[in-house]
C-alpha cells in the first residue's frame, strides 16, 4: 500500500550530491542524469538578493565567461554544504527535472549520500535542504557504504571490504564488514585541489593564466599518477601574465604529474593510516579481495597501479566509477524498508 502511494505522489529519488557533479537515480528507472553541481546567479538591481538563471550543465558552461553582475558558484564544497540556500535550489531543480515541475503531489522520498566523517550539523543541513527542496522524506547514507553497494562488494558478510572513493572535494577510504564501517579516514583534498595545483604550475612554469575549466581539461588529458610509456603534450591557451595578451604554450604530462604529486601523496598517507587501524583478520580479506577504487579521480592514468605498489594489495578500478555511489543509493532506494539499517540517523535538534 505504501509503495503504491509513493508511486502516485512522487517517484523515489536517490542523489549523489558531489562537489563537482550530482548524479540522480530514479527508483525503477536507474540513473536519470549526471550534471555539474554548479549554479549561475544574477544580482537583482535595487533588491540585493540573487536570481538563479542557470543550473547544472548550462551553469558550468558559463564558468569564467559571465558578464558583470552574473557569477557562478558551487554550493557544495569539500563534500558538504557551503551555501545552504543555493544547495536547496540545486536539489529542487534536480527533483523538478525528475518528477516534472507541474506534477501535483510530486514529493518523493529521497536518499542522499554524504561523506562518512561529516558532523551531525552538516548531516542535518543536507536533510533540511532536501526537505526544503520538496522531498516528502529524506534519508542520508555514508558515501563509502553507497559506493560499496554500487560496485557489488559483499559488505553484509563478516569479511573485510575496502573502498577508496576520490571525488571532486573529498578523498575517503573505508573498511566495511557486516553492513557497517569498521575503519574510515578522509581528507578534504581531491580533484578540485588537483585543478588548483595545475593552475599554480601553469602560472609558475609558463606565466600562463587559465580558468578552472581549462585546468580540469588539462588534468583529464595529461594527468597521470605514474610515468607514462610515452609522455604526452597538449597546447594550453590562456592569458600571458607578462603582458596580458592571449597566449598558447605546450604543457607536458610530466609537468602535470609533478604538480599533482603532493595531493597523491596525501591520499596514499590517508589510506595507509586506515590500513594501520584495520583489524588483522580484515586486513587478510583486503589482501585477498583487493581495494576498489571509485570516484572521478579513479580514472586518472596509472592511479590503480601506483596505489597497488604503495599498499601491497590489489587495486581495482570500479566499472563506471563516477556512478558507483549513485548506483548504491539506488539499491537502497529500491529496497528502502529492508535497507534502512545502513542509513545514518539524524539528530533534528543538532546545532
Amino acid at each position: 500500500m505504501f509503495k503504491f502511494f509513493s508511486g502516485v505522489f512522487g517517484e523515489d529519488v536517490g542523489i549523489d550530491l558531489g562537489t563537482a557533479n550530482t548524479v540522480i537515480y530514479v527508483s525503477g528507472k536507474g540513473i536519470a542524469f549526471n550534471e555539474p553541481s554548479t549554479i549561475a546567479v544574477r544580482k537583482r538591481q535595487n533588491v540585493g538578493n540573487l536570481e538563479i538563471i542557470a543550473v547544472g550543465k548550462e551553469a558550468r558552461s558559463m564558468v569564467g565567461k559571465t558578464p558583470v553582475g552574473v557569477f557562478t558558484l558551487d554550493p557544495i564544497q569539500d563534500g558538504v554544504i557551503a551555501n545552504f540556500e543555493m544547495t536547496e535550489a540545486l536539489i529542487r531543480h534536480f527533483l523538478c527535472k525528475v518528477t516534472g515541475s507541474n506534477k501535483l503531489f510530486s514529493h518523493p522520498r529521497v536518499v542522499i549520500s554524504v561523506p562518512a566523517e561529516v558532523t551531525e550539523v552538516e548531516r542535518r543541513s543536507v536533510v533540511d535542504a532536501t526537505l526544503g527542496a520538496g522531498a516528502k522524506e529524506a534519508y542520508v547514507v555514508e558515501e563509502p557504504i553507497a559506493a560499496a553497494l554500487g560496485v557489488g562488494l559483499p559488505i553484509q558478510e563478516p569479511r573485510g571490504s575496502m573502498i577508496l572513493d576520490i571525488g571532486g572535494g573529498t578523498s575517503e577510504v573505508a573498511v566495511l564488514s557486516m553492513g557497517g564501517i569498521v575503519v574510515s579516514n578522509s581528507i578534504r583534498a581531491a580533484g578540485k585541489e588537483m585543478d588548483e595545483a595545475i593552475l599554480g604550475m601553469l602560472r609558475q612554469n609558463h606565466a600562463l593564466l587559465v580558468g578552472e575549466a581549462t585546468a580540469e581539461e588539462v588534468k583529464i588529458l595529461l594527468g597521470s599518477a605514474i610515468p607514462l610509456v610515452q609522455e604526452i603534450e597538449m597546447v594550453v591557451k590562456g592569458r600571458d601574465l607578462a603582458n596580458g595578451l592571449p597566449k598558447a604554450d605546450k604543457v607536458s604530462s610530466v609537468e602535470v604529474r609533478e604538480a599533482i604529486n603532493p595531493i597523491l601523496l596525501k591520499m596514499e598517507d590517508m589510506v595507509k593510516v586506515a590500513m594501520e587501524r584495520t583489524p588483522p583478520e580484515l586486513s587478510k580479506d583486503i589482501v585477498d579481495q583487493g581495494v576498489v577504487l571509485t570516484g572521478g579521480i579513479a580514472l586518472l592514468k596509472g592511479l590503480d597501479e601506483r596505489l597497488s605498489r604503495t599498499l601491497n594489495a590489489p587495486v581495482i578500478v570500479a566499472e563506471e566509477p563516477l556512478l558507483s555511489v549513485a548506483r548504491g543509493v539506488g539499491k537502497i532506494l529500491d529496497n528502502l524498508d529492508a535497507m534502512k539499517k545502513v542509513l545514518m540517523s539524524v539528530d533534528r535538534n543538532a546545532r
